[in-house]
C-alpha cells in the first residue's frame, strides 16, 4: 500500500497527521491524529486564577485573543463579577478585529492555493486580466499595469527556481480549473492581503494592546480607561473601514469568482450533518447571557428549520482514542489531562484493532453526538434563528452562483461561509463603535468593576474563535486553580474516534472525496483546510494497490 505524505497541510502551525485510504479513486477511510502533546491544563494547576487569561491564549499564535475573552468570562462567572457596559463593547471589538484578521488570512494564504493554480499565472495576459478582474471585483489597484507587474515578479520566482511562498505546491494538478487570468488575479490578491493583515493586526492592538496576545482584557472588564477618547475610537474606525474596503470589493468578490468553477464541491465535504455553536459577540453584561449577536445553537442531520438551544452541560470528552489516562466520557468540570503515551505503529500507519489510541486530541461529543463547529455552523445557526441580515447575505449568494440549499453542507460552503460572517461582523462592529461613542458623549467611562477570588467556586467561559466553538472551564480552591480545562474547535472538528467508533468531522467529510492523483493529494487539502484547522500535520494517503512512498511539503 502507499503512503503519501504532506506536511505541513494546514500552512500555519502545530502538528496534525491525517491518514485516508484509497480505492477505486476515492476515499474510504480516514484517520486524524493530532500528533503534539501541549498540556496546558497541567501546568494552569495551582496558580492564581488571575493568571488564566494571560496565560491560555498562549495556547496558539494566531487566534490569541479567543482563548484570552473565553478565559475572562470564565473568570467574571467564577468571581461573579459583571463587567460593565463598556468593557462589553470593547471585548466585541477586540474580538470583531480577531475575525477582520483571521479570515481574509484564511481564505488568500491558507486555503486559496488549494483552488488557485499559481504558475499557470505566468501564461495569463494581464490586459484580459484586468478585464476578469472588472467584472467581479472592484479593487483600484487591478489595472492591467498592476498585473504586468505582478506577473514579473511571479516570474522572477518560477526563474531563480525559489517560488518562495508558492514552493512545493501541486501545480498544473488536474484538479485546477481556473483560466490562467483569474489565477494572476488571485495571485496578485494574495499579494495584497498579506498588507491587509498588519493593518487588521493594528486594528486590534488598538484596543489590545498588542497583537499578538492581547492585554488590556481582565477579569471584570478591560483596561483601555487612558485610550477611551476620540481619537483613539477614530483610529479604530477608519482602519476598520480601510479593510472593511477590501473584504467587500475584494475578498467576497474572489469569492464569487472562484467558486463558479468549483461549484461540484458542493458535493464533498459533507461529515455527519450536526453543528454546533456557543454563540458570539453578548449584547448584554449578563453572565452567559443568550443575547448574542450570533446565536447559540445546536443543528442535527442538516435541518436548520430545528434550531436547539446549546447546553454546555452536555457536552462530555471521549479518550478511548486519545494518548490518556481513563476511558470513560467526561465532562470538561470533571475532565482529565493525564498523557498516556502508546505509540503509533512508529508512525508508518493507523490500525483501529493493533493500536486503538492514535491521537493527543480528544474527542468531545454532545449529547453523544460527533458535532462540527466553526464559520458554517455559526451561520446555519444564525439563519435557522431567524437573523435577517444572515438570511440576506446566505440567499443572495446562493442565487448568485445558482446553487441549491444543500450546498452549504459541504466543502464549499464552509469556505463561503467564513467569507459571509466576514461581512456580517464588521457592519455589526461599526454599530459597536457608535454605541461606545454614545457612551462616552453622555460620560459613561467605567471599563472595569472589582472583584474578589472566592475561596472555593467554579466557573466557565464560551465563547466563538474563528475556528469554532471554544469553552474554558475552571475549578478553584484555596484560592488556587485545581482543575482547568479547555475544549477548543480543532478538538471538535480534529477529534479521532470516539468510544462507538464514530469518526470525528476531519475524518467524517473526507469520506467518498475524490482522489485523482494519489501522489498529488490536493483534494484531501481542500476539505481538510475549509475546517482551517490551526495545527501543521502530515496527510498519508494510503492505496491497497501499491506499496510506495511519497513526501512533499506545502507551503
Amino acid at each position: 500500500m502507499a503512503r503519501v505524505i504532506i506536511d505541513p497541510i494546514t500552512r500555519i502551525e502545530g502538528h496534525l497527521r491525517i491518514e485516508v485510504e484509497v480505492e477505486n479513486g476515492k476515499v474510504k477511510d480516514a484517520y486524524s491524529s493530532g500528533t503534539l502533546f501541549r498540556g496546558f491544563e497541567i501546568f494552569m494547576r495551582d496558580r492564581d486564577p488571575r493568571d488564566a487569561w494571560y496565560i491560555t491564549q498562549r495556547a496558539c499564535g494566531v487566534c490569541t485573543s479567543v482563548h484570552a475573552i473565553a478565559s475572562v468570562k470564565c473568570l467574571d462567572h467564577a468571581f461573579n463579577v459583571e463587567i460593565p457596559e463598556n468593557a462589553r463593547i470593547i471585548r466585541n471589538l477586540i474580538m470583531g478585529a480577531q475575525y477582520l484578521h483571521d479570515h481574509p488570512i484564511h481564505f488568500y494564504h491558507l486555503h486559496a492555493l488549494d483552488w488557485v493554480d499559481v504558475v499557470s499565472a505566468l501564461s495569463a495576459d494581464p490586459q484580459k486580466t484586468a478585464a476578469f478582474a472588472a467584472n467581479h471585483n472592484n479593487s483600484p489597484k487591478d489595472s492591467v499595469n498592476h498585473f504586468k507587474n505582478v506577473k514579473a515578479r511571479l516570474k522572477k520566482f518560477v526563474d531563480s527556481g525559489q517560488l518562495g511562498p508558492f514552493a512545493n505546491g501541486y501545480w498544473g494538478h488536474p484538479a485546477y480549473k481556473l483560466p490562467p487570468e483569474a489565477n494572476l488575479m488571485a495571485v496578485s490578491h494574495y499579494l495584497d492581503a498579506l498588507e491587509l493583515q498588519k493593518k487588521a493586526a493594528q486594528l486590534q492592538a488598538i484596543f489590545g494592546g498588542k497583537n499578538p496576545h492581547i492585554q488590556s482584557v481582565i477579569p471584570g472588564g478591560v483596561t483601555v480607561g487612558g485610550i477611551l477618547d476620540v481619537d483613539h475610537i477614530a483610529s479604530f474606525k477608519f482602519a476598520m473601514q480601510e479593510i472593511m474596503s477590501f473584504i467587500e470589493n475584494v475578498y467576497i468578490p474572489d469569492v464569487l469568482a472562484v467558486a463558479p468553477a468549483y461549484l461540484d464541491w458542493a458535493g464533498y465535504g459533507k461529515g455527519h450533518g450536526n453543528y454546533l455553536a456557543w454563540g458570539l459577540f453578548p449584547q448584554d453584561t449578563k453572565h452567559h447571557t443568550k443575547n448574542q449577536t450570533f446565536p447559540d445553537g445546536v443543528i442535527y442531520g442538516s435541518d436548520i428549520s430545528k434550531v436547539i438551544d446549546a447546553d454546555t452541560a452536555k457536552v462530555a470528552e471521549h479518550v478511548k482514542h486519545s494518548w490518556y489516562e481513563g476511558a470513560e466520557a467526561k465532562h470538561p468540570k470533571e475532565g482529565k489531562t493525564e498523557p498516556k503515551y502508546t505509540g503509533l505503529n512508529d508512525f508508518k500507519g493507523i490500525d483501529i484493532n493493533k493500536n486503538e489510541k492514535y491521537s493527543w486530541l480528544k474527542s468531545p461529543r454532545y449529547e453523544d453526538n460527533v458535532m462540527e463547529v466553526g464559520p458554517l455552523a455559526r451561520v446555519l445557526v444564525a439563519y435557522g434563528r431567524g437573523n435577517k441580515d444572515v438570511q440576506e447575505l446566505v440567499n443572495g449568494t446562493l442565487k448568485t452562483l445558482g446553487a441549491p440549499a444543500a450546498a452549504l453542507f459541504s466543502t464549499l460552503g464552509r469556505t463561503a461561509a467564513r467569507a459571509l460572517e466576514t461581512v456580517f461582523i464588521g457592519h455589526e462592529m461599526e454599530k459597536w463603535v457608535d454605541e461606545l461613542i454614545g457612551n462616552i458623549s453622555k460620560g459613561n467611562v467605567a471599563t472595569a468593576k472589582s472583584y474578589e477570588i472566592p475561596d472555593s467556586g467554579f466557573g466557565y467561559g464560551t465563547t466563538e474563535a474563528p475556528r469554532g466553538a471554544l469553552g474554558h472551564w475552571i475549578e478553584i480552591k484555596n484560592k488556587k486553580i485545581k482543575n482547568y480545562q479547555l475544549v477548543v474547535p480543532t478538538t471538535w472538528n480534529g477529534s479521532p474516534r470516539d468510544d462507538k467508533g464514530r469518526r470525528g468531522p476531519f475524518e467524517e467529510s473526507l469520506i467518498g472525496t475524490p482522489v485523482a492523483d494519489a501522489k498529488r493529494p490536493l483534494e484531501i487539502l481542500r476539505t481538510i483546510h475549509s475546517f482551517d484547522p490551526c495545527i501543521a500535520c502530515a496527510v498519508h494517503v494510503i492505496d491497497p494497490q501499491t506499496n510506495e512512498i511519497h513526501k512533499f511539503k506545502v507551503v
